[in-house]
């Protein structure tokens, strides 16, 4: 059996080496059959699909489904119906669900763990329950919390709660939240978790003074003279019920936002910090990792399903599009991409421009660094060696936006624990990018990140294997993650 073995192997390296001999001896016989180095992608066009697909109906998240059916019903709804569908869409539109709901747990039940540096706070029941929830709150309590943090129990939320933009919503509008959470939710018994956080950080006296030295005196928002109508609607839904300055607005110390709109600082929406072990990027029209060069239709596709031509989302921003982003009228995704994209930039930084020395290096199997060996083994297959990507299903890696910072944390963890793409109704793929964590070493992952985040013209940073240690710690692999 042996002898037959070594036979059959010793006949299939004669026959590999023969047809190499073959390949090697027509290739520079004919100039034609060797390959050429692949051509420099057309800026602006790298992902081969520039076009924006269509997006598909609105769909009903499971949340509303007993309403949308009871509407259905009845016909043309009554205007108490109205006022319901209008609260059922400002909370998709806040994205309430995503912090108020546990994992399998009923809906707006609380439960849900929010990190914070001083320990984990539990989101609380928002459900119209009369014991455990809000059944028994009035409007005006409900509007008191809302804009100033202060519940009906006269004590002062803590700020993981937005209510410094909820502080802007418009009468009407807090009226329609609260019909829907009072008379359309189902109500939960669940009772509410006591935050973990130690005394004497868990007093909350304290919350009370950062309330008045941090929150803005309420008011709703109103649009400077001369602002259009989409563009009033996009600053009225970016600043105030989508909170976005909550996690891409850097913070100070003492936890407030640097910024609740943009003004003169270009604070507002300039990102730079970690929340949830991701690095935040800007939402300003600005290179170096904000949205410069994206059109609004771009924008929209990326709002409305996690992904463009240009990158993908990831951690937490797939909650939002999932939860939130998806259900938003074309009109409302308009208005807000109208309004990032007139932010101006903050950081300076000059465009993009697509660098092909490294490509065609890997594209010749030249790799000229161990990340770069790495990254042919290991990452080329999706995300090709020239690092444009395949279309929407495989992001690119050259001139994606996250990858221009001297912030590595996401990249980093996306190599660790994996990734995945949302799964919407008009994007239902959700594909899954294994984590790396079990195969790769520190070593190692921090020579790839180091790679991708500085080939084909990429300005990230390099990493040490330290940096990827720190990050491992709290890695979880994206099974684990995905609802």
């Amino acid at each position: 059996m042996m002898k037959r073995l070594i036979l059959i192997s010793a006949l299939a390296l004669g026959t590999a080496a023969l047809a190499a001999s073959a390949a090697y001896n027509l290739a520079h016989a004919d100039e034609s059959l060797s390959v050429p180095a692949p051509p420099k992608p057309p800026v602006g066009a790298r992902l081969l699909n520039r076009e924006t697909a269509p997006l598909r109906p609105l769909a009903t998240p499971p949340a509303d489904a007993a309403l949308a059916e009871r509407v259905a019903k009845n016909g043309s709804p009554s205007a108490d119906d109205q006022l319901l569908l209008r609260g059922a869409y400002l909370a998709r539109a806040g994205d309430c669900v995503a912090c108020h709901t546990s994992k399998g747990g009923a809906p707006f039940a609380g439960g849900l763990a929010l990190a914070s540096p001083i320990g984990a706070i539990y989101s609380t029941n928002i459900t119209p329950d009369k014991e455990h929830g809000i059944g028994d709150w009035s409007y005006e309590d409900f509007a008191r919390l809302m804009r100033t943090g202060v519940t009906k129990a006269g004590y002062t939320v803590y700020p993981a709660m937005p209510y410094p933009s909820y502080s802007r919503l418009t009468d009407e509008d807090m009226q329609a939240l609260y019909a829907y959470f009072t008379k359309a939710v189902p109500p939960s018994a669940q009772a509410n978790r006591a935050n973990d956080i130690p005394w004497p950080l868990s007093m909350r006296w304290p919350l009370a003074i950062w309330r008045k030295l941090f929150a803005p005196t309420p008011a709703p928002y109103a649009a400077a003279a001369g602002t259009d109508a989409q563009l009033a609607r996009g600053a009225y839904l970016v600043e105030g019920l989508g909170h976005c300055g909550s996690c891409h607005t850097p913070r100070s110390t003492t936890m407030q936002e640097k910024s609740l709109r943009d003004d003169s600082s270009r604070l507002y929406l300039s990102g730079g910090q970690v929340v949830d072990g991701w690095s935040v990027p800007s939402l300003r029209n600005e290179h170096g990792g904000g949205i410069a060069g994206w059109s609004q239709a771009d924008l929209v596709e990326f709002l409305r399903t996690g992904r463009n031509q240009y990158t993908a989302s990831f951690g937490a921003m797939n909650d939002v599009i999932e939860h939130s982003m998806q259900y938003m009228t074309e009109a409302d995704l308009n208005a807000m991409s109208r309004y990032l994209l007139s932010l101006a930039p903050r950081n300076g930084a000059e465009p993009y421009r697509y660098d092909e020395v490294t490509a065609t290096a890997a594209y010749e199997g030249r790799p000229q660094t161990p990340g770069a060996a790495l990254y042919l083994d290991r990452c080329a297959a999706c995300h090709r060696s020239n690092g444009t990507g395949y279309g929407k299903a495989f992001p690119a890696l050259a001139g994606n936006p996250v990858l221009q910072t001297p912030d590595a944390t996401s990249a980093i963890r996306i190599i660790l624990q994996g990734g995945r793409q949302p799964s919407t109704d008009s994007a239902t793929a959700g594909l899954v990018m294994a984590p790396y964590a079990q195969l790769l070493n520190d070593q190692q992952v921090a020579e790839v990140t180091s790679y991708i985040q500085t080939a084909w013209g990429n300005r990230g940073a390099t990493v040490s294997a330290a940096d990827v240690a720190k990050i491992r710690k709290t890695a979880k692999p994206v099974e684990e993650r995905a609802p």
